[in-house]
């Protein structure tokens, strides 16, 4: 996949170093707005009147109410989220936490929402990476909305490989039971917010609010950064 070359000149931490040239390119950030599935949050083009459910929720176990997300997987943004993740790119960290707390802030807090739970990495992971990039960015939601983060309410158990490559179906398969909460106590009768970089297939953050709903939650949603097309 191309890389966008970025040009960060002139630009500070508070745009997270992302220029507006960047930002407007086609292959830049383009905001979801409706129609998009009522389940999964997948945008669509052209005119759809009222509630609808896409073909691939209808057709997957997905745990969680609905998922939601601030703008599309473009090349900028993954280029982005690449660099973060992998290289220790922290410095594009406002701009992500930017764009995620610019469509879900005013959302969340209006919903009235108990908590967010960043989508936890596998301790070998989390050491590699030296920080959990989902941590992160709900951290930053929770300073915007004041809504608590719970850190460490659910662990990853099972050690996955990256589920770049793989199919919805092997995805599924890879994450089976790899979340579990620490106690029920923390999640019990409550309203959460399951908290990511990316949506592709939904795998992950339903296999993550499955062990949520498990552990006695109430309801569990999903924010991403980006939704995967």
């Amino acid at each position: 996949q191309r890389q966008i070359q970025h040009d960060i000149r002139g630009q500070t931490a508070r745009e997270g170093y992302v220029c507006e040239r960047c930002r407007s390119r086609p292959e830049g950030v383009r905001f979801i707005r409706p129609p998009v599935c009522e389940r999964c949050g997948l945008p669509y083009e052209g005119e759809i009147v009222g509630a609808f459910e896409c073909s691939n929720c209808r057709e997957m176990d997905l745990q969680f109410s609905r998922a939601r997300a601030a703008v599309v997987a473009s090349t900028l943004i993954l280029d982005v989220i690449h660099r973060y993740k992998y290289r220790s790119a922290v410095w594009f960290e406002p701009f992500l936490a930017g764009l995620l707390v610019d469509r879900a802030g005013d959302r969340l807090r209006r919903e009235g929402w108990d908590a967010v739970v960043p989508v936890p990495l596998h301790p070998v992971k989390e050491r590699e990476r030296e920080f959990n990039q989902a941590e992160r960015l709900a951290a930053g939601l929770s300073r915007a909305t004041g809504i608590p983060m719970l850190r460490g309410a659910v662990r990853r158990v099972t050690y996955t490989e990256t589920q770049t490559r793989l199919s919805r179906s092997e995805r599924a398969a890879n994450l089976r039971r790899a979340f579990r909460c620490r106690t029920e106590a923390v999640v019990k009768g409550k309203r959460l917010v399951v908290v990511d970089d990316v949506l592709t297939t939904g795998a992950t953050t339903s296999e993550c609010a499955r062990a949520l709903s498990r552990a006695g939650a109430d309801e569990v949603s999903v924010w991403t950064v980006a939704r995967g097309l």
